[in-house]
C-alpha cells in the first residue's frame, strides 16, 4: 500500500511540475502574456482534475459535483449581501446527504479530504465577495482553476483566492523553490516512516518502558497518539510540497522570493507549550481559515459560543464523524479552559505563563524566573497528556475496514473509558479551580 501511494505521489509531483512550466512559460510575456488567462486557468483546473483522477478515478465526480454546485450557488445569489452564510448552509446539506444516502462511507471517507478543500475555498470566496475584499464574481474558468489547484485540491491546504491568483503568475523556477518542496516532500515520507514503523513499536521496542496494567494503558494511547500525529504531519508535508512545486506558498522579502510555505509545526505539537498552540500547528492554513470565517464572524455570539461555533464546523466539514466530532468538541472546552485559566493566573503572578509567549515588552513582572518556566512546564506536560488522551482512539492496529468507514461511537467510548474519561475530568477539575479564584 504504501509503495502504491509513493507512485502516486511521484506521479502527481510530476504533472504538477509540468503545470508550473506551463505558468512559467505564461509570465515570459510579462504583461503580454503568452497564454491568455482563461487558458491558465483551464489548465490548472484540468491539471488538478487529472490529479483527482490519479487517487479517487471516477469518484471524483463528487467533487466536481460540488464544485459545480458552490459556482451556481455564488453566481445565483451574486447580488446578496450573505453568500458566504448562503452557500455553507447550501455545501453543508449537501455534505450530510451525500454521506448519508448518495454513495457508500468508504468511498465518502476516501474524497473527504478533497471535498473539504473545495467546500473551504468556495466559502472563504465567498465572505470575501461579501466583505469585499475580492471586487467581483471570479469566471468559471477563473473559480474552477481556484478550487480544482492542481497543488492544493488533492493534498490541501486551503489557499485563498488572492494566493492562488498569486501562484499561477508563474514564479521563476530556482534551486530554493526545489529544494524547499523537494524537503518537505521527503519530510512527509520519513513521518510516514514513523507513523507505520516506530509509533506502533515505541514502548518497548524503541523505548525500554515497562510498567503495570494502567501504565501499560497510557503507554499504549500514546503510541496511538503519535502514530495518528505523525500520518497528519505526512498529509501536512506532502501538501506543503506540491503546493510549492505549484508555485503557492512563496513570499517576497524584497527582492528576493521565498518558498516557505508551512502547514504543520511538529515540535510545537510533540512538545506544547499549551493545547491553543498545538490546534493553530496541527494544520495552520485551516486554523487561519477557521479563525477568518467561522470564529470572527461568530465572535457577536460571544468568546466561548465562538468557540464552540469554530469547533462545530470543524466537525461538520471533517464529516459525520462521531470520533472526530468529539475529539474536535473536546479540544474546544480543553482551550477554552486553558485560555482562560492561565490569563487569569498570569494576572495574578505578574507572569508569562500565557497560552502563547509573551512578547518580549509585555507588562508581566515575572518572565524567565525558575517558578515561571516550572509552571509552564507543568502546562506543556497536562497538554501532552490531553493529546495522550485524544489520540489514543486512533488504533493503527483496528481492522482497516473500520478505518476506512469511520471508528463507530462504541470504539472511542470504550477507549475513553478505559482511560477513566481522565482528560475530561481533568478540564473540569480546571474550570472549577477557575472559577474559584475569579
Amino acid at each position: 500500500m504504501t509503495n502504491s501511494v509513493g507512485k502516486l505521489i511521484i506521479r502527481m509531483s510530476l504533472q504538477i511540475y509540468c503545470a508550473q512550466l506551463f505558468f512559467q512559460i505564461n509570465n515570459i510575456g510579462g504583461d503580454n502574456c503568452v497564454f491568455p488567462k482563461t487558458l491558465v486557468h483551464v489548465v490548472s483546473a484540468l491539471t488538478g482534475v487529472y490529479g483527482l483522477f490519479l487517487f479517487f478515478e471516477l469518484h471524483m465526480m463528487w467533487v466536481l459535483l460540488l464544485s459545480a454546485l458552490c459556482y451556481l450557488v455564488l453566481l445565483l445569489s451574486k447580488h446578496s449581501s450573505s453568500r458566504g452564510l448562503f452557500l455553507s448552509m447550501v455545501i453543508l446539506i449537501y455534505l450530510l446527504v451525500g454521506e448519508l444516502h448518495l454513495i457508500d462511507m468508504v468511498t465518502w471517507h476516501k474524497i473527504r479530504g478533497s471535498q473539504m478543500v473545495v467546500a473551504m475555498k468556495a466559502i472563504s470566496l465567498a465572505f470575501d465577495l461579501d466583505r469585499r475584499t475580492v471586487g467581483s464574481l471570479p469566471s468559471p474558468a477563473e473559480f474552477l482553476g481556484y478550487v480544482l489547484f492542481v497543488g492544493t485540491v488533492v493534498f490541501g491546504p486551503w489557499i485563498s483566492f488572492s494566493t492562488y491568483k498569486n501562484s499561477i503568475e508563474g514564479k521563476k523556477m530556482s534551486w530554493l523553490w526545489l529544494r524547499s518542496s523537494s524537503l518537505s516532500l521527503l519530510k512527509s515520507q520519513l513521518c510516514l516512516l514513523v507513523s507505520t514503523c516506530i509509533a506502533p513499536y515505541l514502548f518497548p521496542l524503541f523505548i525500554p518502558i515497562y510498567g503495570n496494567a494502567v501504565t501499560q494503558k497510557w503507554l499504549h494511547a500514546y503510541e496511538n497518539a503519535v502514530s495518528f500525529h505523525f500520518s497528519n504531519y505526512f498529509v501536512g508535508h506532502i501538501s506543503e510540497g506540491t503546493s510549492m512545486l505549484a508555485g503557492a506558498g512563496s513570499t517576497e522579502e524584497k527582492d528576493n522570493i521565498l518558498w516557505d510555505m508551512s502547514v504543520v509545526k511538529p515540535l510545537s505539537v510533540e512538545l506544547p507549550r499549551s493545547m491553543v498552540l498545538v490546534v493553530t500547528s496541527w494544520n495552520i492554513p485551516m486554523s487561519q481559515w477557521l479563525k477568518t470565517y467561522a470564529f470572527k464572524n461568530a465572535m457577536k455570539l460571544g468568546t466561548f459560543p465562538a468557540i464552540l461555533v469554530t469547533y462545530t464546523a470543524s466537525a461538520l466539514l471533517h464529516g459525520l464523524s462521531f470520533h472526530l466530532g468529539a475529539v474536535l468538541l473536546s479540544l474546544g472546552f480543553i482551550t477554552y479552559v486553558e485560555h482562560v485559566l492561565r490569563k487569569k493566573l498570569a494576572s495574578i503572578f505578574s507572569a508569562c505563563i500565557l497560552s502563547r509567549p509573551c512578547t518580549f515588552d509585555c507588562s508581566h513582572q515575572h518572565k524567565k524566573e525558575y517558578w515561571v518556566m516550572l509552571l509552564n512546564l507543568v502546562f506543556s506536560f497536562l497538554a501532552i497528556f490531553h493529546l495522550t488522551y485524544l489520540g489514543s482512539m486512533f488504533d493503527p492496529g483496528v481492522d482497516e475496514q473500520e478505518v476506512e468507514e469511520g471508528y463507530a461511537a462504541l470504539h472511542t467510548i470504550q477507549r475513553w473509558s478505559e482511560l477513566n474519561w481522565a482528560s475530561h475530568w481533568v478540564v473540569f477539575a480546571c474550570w472549577v479551580f477557575y472559577r474559584l479564584i475569579q
